[in-house]
């Protein structure tokens, strides 16, 4: 069989990379071609482009970013069109993989989406044109079978939460070291990072008895992080070693996006950060439907962290977040948790790798 798998985020990456060993195991003789980065790459696909080329954050980084997106998609649909896959594969990253699954379904392509566009959160008009276009739709979070059900009479798949395998084997083959260390997460596309990461690094002088450790994206440069970096000293950095991080340290501050999730399920207490530019705020605000903004209070549907969203994203609050977080044991119990509880409601809907590739070569026998 031929597949081609599209991942456009370093988290699609990982569970790109997951799927592609599940589909290595199930279909030996699987070709593979793919949208993605290194983990992909190294779990046996062929790279056709990596995921650093397709990140563009917000509505006016989009918009000044037009014609190179409009030009990935097309090179994508010729790409596609001269491999001939059996089936197209496509992973979260929905702004560009919606329109490549409307152009497959069109030219005759079977269409897998693994990880469901959070259209639940915002655009869910975009419903009906998925159910179309979209054969087999895989869902990693517990409330989405339920929602596409009785909001969109679609029956879709849940196959449980990639991120529990990849932690679970993780924990398992690295000890866990609590230090004084605070994690800061500040996302993976250079526009946030640098909203985000001097705010985060403005509390480090509070808190002189910890060290302030960075972890890197991996789709970016070592020199773009230093000017972050000048005249801090209790901060460095760390490179491709974000879950070691998180096994050693006593909280973080984290983006938003999948790293709330990964830092709550190594049970490490943390601050969720926020901050986008204005116009872009001002658009989400009123299109976004949701109630929080990090996955861990979605999904248990209360706040369990703290979320500080764009002006009240400030040295002054964060100091009084994080200082809860380490030194207030009342909130230190309660959150360990809750925790547990995310945890046991994440495992029990299994393997997601092992589950998403069975029901797609199920799905390809039909």
């Amino acid at each position: 069989m031929k597949y081609y798998i599209i991942a456009g985020e370093a988290s699609g990456d990982l569970h790109g990379s997951n799927l592609i060993k599940q589909l290595k195991i199930q279909d030996p003789t699987a070709q593979i071609q793919c949208w993605g980065g290194n983990l992909m790459e190294a779990a046996g696909a062929h790279l056709v482009k990596h995921y650093r080329e397709l990140a563009f954050m917000g509505f006016s980084e989009v918009i000044k970013n037009l014609p190179t997106i409009l030009g990935n998609l097309s090179f994508c649909k010729k790409d596609i069109a001269a491999f001939q896959p059996d089936v197209l594969i496509l992973i979260d990253y929905p702004g560009f993989n919606l329109r490549i699954a409307e152009w497959a379904k069109q030219q005759g392509f079977k269409v897998v989406y693994y990880i469901a566009p959070q259209v639940w959160a915002w655009k869910a008009n975009r419903v009906k044109k998925m159910k179309q276009c979209i054969d087999l739709m895989l869902c990693i979070l517990p409330f989405e079978k339920n929602y596409f059900k009785e909001q969109w009479n679609w029956e879709v798949d849940y196959v449980g939460h990639p991120l529990i395998e990849v932690i679970e084997l993780f924990k398992l083959t690295h000890p866990s070291e609590p230090k004084p260390i605070v994690a800061l997460l500040p996302g993976s596309r250079k526009q946030e990072i640098a909203k985000k990461l001097p705010i985060m690094l403005s509390v480090a002088p509070h808190f002189p008895q910890y060290e302030f450790v960075v972890a890197k994206a991996p789709g970016q440069e070592d020199a773009f992080y230093e000017p972050f970096l000048e005249g801090q000293t209790n901060v460095r950095v760390v490179k491709d070693s974000t879950y070691a991080l998180l096994m050693q340290s006593s909280a973080a501050l984290v983006t938003s996006g999948t790293a709330t999730l990964e830092t709550a399920l190594f049970g490490v207490p943390e601050v969720v950060c926020y901050k986008g530019s204005n116009i872009s705020y001002q658009i989400a605000k009123r299109l976004v439907k949701i109630k929080f903004i990090s996955l861990v209070n979605l999904i248990m549907d209360k706040e369990i962290v703290k979320e500080l969203i764009q002006d009240e994203l400030n040295t002054h609050n964060l100091v009084r977040e994080l200082n809860l977080l380490l030194n207030n044991t009342n909130q230190q119990e309660n959150l360990k948790m809750e925790y547990s509880k995310l945890y046991q409601l994440l495992s029990a809907g299994g393997h997601a790798s092992k589950n998403a590739t069975s029901l797609i070569m199920n799905f390809l026998k039909k």
